[in-house]
């Protein structure tokens, strides 16, 4: 699978699973545009595809903001061409229960997993339709097709990018763009690590964080092993190439949805 002379545009790109699509899609030959909304993060991921032979730019973008998601697709095509293959992947996560969510934590989730996944596929398709070609792949998560306690808004951003995805896919079916849904499973990122991750929030009494780590991989895993950022960038590459796969939400998750 080849994507030589394409360009691509990762947003969330500067770190973990954004990091993992991001050079995999330039090991397959494409040009990268690195988007988040930390510029010093995008800056060495950029730094990592032109590392590959490819070219790059970082950029840093808000998702939830209509101004800087057009800027972005300006900016992106100005520097490294028309836009082929967008990876709309920027998410955040917050770990509460029903009881302690508030109205502001909510609308913070959903301005950037889900108001940001529809803003952006907007600004892209605007661009791909003349073209009759893209490729758009909106990361969504396997918590968006399982609801996890403590993470309901999580979920509910989640649901809401596959089932954007799916309708948005019927409407450009026939207009040369495709459009899918990534779901990682547990990787090994800031959303599981880490003393406020989810491993770190979910330990048992006396358990240490990478203890806990351990026991959720073959817990909720049938291979037993997490899932890591390439594993992803695989995925995005094959969706990249696939021209009559459209519409679909598919996990990468070590068989947990089985």
């Amino acid at each position: 699978m080849q994507l030589t002379g394409k360009t691509a545009l990762v947003t969330g790109g500067g770190r973990g699973i954004g990091q993992g699509i991001a050079t995999a899609l330039a090991k397959a030959g494409a040009n990268v545009a690195v988007a988040d909304l930390e510029g010093d993060i995008a800056r060495d991921t950029a730094a990592r595809v032109e590392a590959l032979g490819r070219r790059s730019i970082a950029l840093r973008v808000d998702v939830s903001d209509p101004a800087s998601v057009q800027r972005l697709i300006e900016e992106t095509e100005d520097r490294l061409g028309p836009l082929d293959i967008a990876v709309n992947n920027a998410g955040i996560i917050g770990i509460h229960s029903i009881a302690e969510l508030t109205a502001a934590e909510w609308d913070r989730v959903m301005a950037v997993n889900a108001k940001g996944v529809f803003l952006c596929t907007q600004a892209e398709i605007a661009v791909m339709r003349p073209r009759r070609f893209g490729r758009i792949i909106n990361v969504a998560s396997i918590a968006g097709k399982v609801g996890f306690p403590d993470l309901s808004h999580y979920s509910a951003s989640k649901f809401a990018v596959i089932g954007f995805t799916n309708a948005v896919a019927k409407e450009v079916a026939a207009e040369g763009v495709t459009v899918n849904a990534l779901c990682p499973g547990i990787v090994g990122t800031g959303m599981w690590r880490g003393e406020e991750g989810l491993s770190g929030r979910w330990r048992q009494e006396g358990e240490s964080e990478q203890a806990s780590w351990e026991r959720h991989q073959k817990t909720l895993l049938p291979q037993g092993v997490a899932q890591t950022p390439e594993d992803m960038g695989q995925l995005a590459v094959y969706l990249s190439c696939a021209d009559h796969v459209t519409g679909q939400a598919i996990a990468v998750d070590g068989g947990f949805s089985l």
